[in-house]
């Protein structure tokens, strides 16, 4: 009888742990943010820019004052070098990696850089924002069309009207685009476009036929079209465009009506993290629906659809077209794939191309620098 009690008793018990272990997990956000305020840092390695990540950041810090909050942005090839580099060397390093380069991003989830990590508001997130519990997209931003207004009445509106009017001369004046071979979100949207249109090599040969002006960042490429240097902008990222078109009348958007492709900035938290849960912390803010609406306060368009976007209003559900967070970004890092596509983009510009590319860096880090 004593026995049976005993038996009966850490029954109970184990019980009563397992329903507290419910009710509060060691990973729930409570935990995490008592935890994250006793390690006071937070290191960010990202390159969104400051107007788009201001609110955000200003919201996190108000919430947690004892979090000293290092946000360090660079271009998304040199974040991707400095943090191996630092990792290899066993130096400090991110405790949060946030960028547009999504194959980049990828590789470095698949290399096991990245901690495990479901926030709360998982399950609030499309299934393609999403890759192993590691690495999440944070944004859901359309790749558009920009022109200017003051040379082109009627924009191209889609990629099959833009291949028509090339071929038959109705664009007055220069396109300005991405080098894929010196831009890294260049070539993303390059190589997603081969995948999701089969006449995609032939509207490059067509831009190439007309000579186009290449650039490393959004925000030349913008100034390019205020300035009268290029009519009519391919492939920019669509928060920007909506951001400087709010700023400069002459500047029109386009949500390609055929395809538009849509592209995120995955975030992760490193197992590497000197303060774990302090990223833990920003990363689960960042999707909550809190967060998301102060990343839509700072232009960039949210992943969650209970989110309310910026204008202006972005692409059909028809033609919006994910690119998705996982392990197909991978093919991007293949040497030889990555060779014939870019064989293929050099014989559509023309041999002499490369020389005339636009060098100038956008001092100020727009988040699309390659």
């Amino acid at each position: 009888m004593r026995r049976a009690l005993r038996i009966i008793l850490v029954l109970i018990v184990v019980a009563g742990v397992a329903a507290c272990g419910a009710a509060a997990p060691w990973g729930s956000k409570a935990r995490i943010d008592r935890a994250a305020d006793e390690e006071g840092a937070l290191v960010i390695y990202a390159n969104t820019g400051d107007q788009e990540s201001a609110a955000l950041l200003g919201a996190f810090r108000r919430a947690h004052p004892a979090i000293k909050v290092s946000f360090q942005r660079q271009n998304s090839a040199e974040l991707y070098q400095r943090y191996v580099a630092d990792i290899a060397a066993g130096r400090p390093s991110a405790d949060l990696v946030w960028s547009s380069a999504m194959d980049l991003q990828i590789k470095l989830v698949n290399d096991g850089y990245a901690q495990t990590y479901a926030p709360a508001d998982k399950n609030a997130l499309p299934t393609w924002a999403v890759w192993k519990d590691q690495g999440y997209g944070v944004t859901a931003e359309p790749i558009v069309f920009v022109y200017d207004k003051r040379r082109l009445a009627r924009p191209p509106a889609s990629h099959a009207e833009l291949l028509a009017m090339l071929r038959a001369g109705a664009i007055p004046g220069s396109i300005g685009t991405f080098d894929p071979q010196r831009s890294g979100v260049g070539f993303l949207y390059y190589s997603q476009d081969r995948l999701a249109w089969p006449q995609s090599l032939a509207l490059s040969d067509a831009m190439g036929a007309g000579r186009p002006k290449l650039y490393e960042s959004t925000a030349t490429l913008l100034t390019a079209v205020t300035a009268g240097e290029i009519v009519l902008g391919y492939n920019v990222i669509g928060s920007y465009a909506a951001e400087r078109a709010a700023e400069a009348p002459e500047i029109g958007v386009v949500f390609p009506s055929d395809y538009t492709l849509v592209m995120s900035r995955i975030a992760f938290v490193s197992k590497n993290a000197r303060h774990p849960n302090a990223a833990k912390a920003l990363l689960g803010f960042m999707l909550s629906k809190e967060g998301q609406a102060l990343l839509a306060a700072g232009s960039l368009r949210p992943v969650r659809a209970d989110v309310a976007r910026p204008q202006p209003p972005g692409p059909s559900p028809e033609a919006a077209r994910p690119i998705e967070v996982g392990p197909g970004l991978l093919a991007n890092l293949d040497q030889m794939r990555r060779a014939r596509l870019l064989e293929d983009w050099r014989r559509a510009i023309g041999p002499n191309r490369t020389d005339d590319f636009r060098r100038v860096r956008d001092r100020r880090m727009t988040g699309n620098a390659p």
